[in-house]
């Protein structure tokens, strides 16, 4: 298997927590159960999961400041999802570089999102990335 489905796994994950509000523990391992993984991509699942959720505020905080005019809640679900997992990666996971989580979250969202999800996402993680490499202050940090 690839890092590629442990990631589609995550996003359904996240997804089933925030649409669904299933208990984190419980999706993951209902989505994990059902699914192919090997074991070090069940292991990089749940790591992304629980770093997402352990951040879910610092991530969603960047996530608006840099979606103008849209509120966090107003953003497709789906999108909304696909941007924590990048934005999570992009912040907190140096193992992986930046633009690998950037391509990763695109395709998620050419397969998930609705035609426009790829550019938004791309867009936003991009000016992520970019803020984050010039060691610019979270919102809240300064």
């Amino acid at each position: 298997m690839s890092r590629r489905v442990a990631r589609e796994k995550a996003l359904q994950i996240l997804f089933q927590i925030d649409v669904g509000r299933a208990n984190p523990e419980f999706a993951t391992e209902y989505i994990l159960e059902e699914s192919t993984l090997e074991e070090q991509d069940a292991a990089f699942t749940r790591q992304v999961v629980k770093g997402t959720l352990e951040n879910i505020s610092t991530i969603d905080e960047l996530i608006e400041s840099h979606s103008q005019d849209w509120d966090l809640a107003r953003l497709a679900n789906v999108d909304r999802n696909i941007l924590r997992l990048g934005v999570y990666e992009l912040l907190y996971r140096d193992d992986i570089p930046p633009s690998v989580s950037i391509n990763e979250a695109v395709e998620l969202a050419k397969i998930f999102g609705t035609e426009e999800s790829s550019k938004f996402v791309n867009g936003i993680l991009d000016a992520i990335k970019h803020r984050v490499a010039e060691n610019r202050p979270l919102e809240g940090d300064e």
